[in-house]
């Protein structure tokens, strides 16, 4: 599974870094480059938000289901949502 999540996370390393390459290259003017690069960073921020919440959510079912606690207790998937959420923020 770790192998799995550093194929993902190359594969969206090398693609963040060719969109970069291409809009750094491409003959467009500062403020264009500077628009589109912006643009791309927050792409990249929603998607790696997502991601982090979704793996949250299955620690979250995992503890749950480990501490054999209730689904409808909910204090370990509100735990790992803050700790996602500050993630995030930072």
């Amino acid at each position: 599974m770790i192998n799995d999540q550093k194929v993902i996370i190359g594969i969206l390393c090398g693609a963040a870094a060719g969109a970069l390459a291409g809009l750094l290259l491409a003959p467009t003017s500062g403020e264009e480059t500077r628009k589109k690069i912006a643009e791309k960073a927050t792409d990249i921020k929603d998607e790696l938000s997502t991601q982090i919440n979704e793996s949250f959510g299955k620690l979250s079912e995992q503890v749950t289901n480990s501490l054999g606690l209730k689904k409808t207790n909910g204090v370990a998937d509100m735990l790992t949502r803050k700790v996602a959420n500050e993630t995030v923020d930072a």
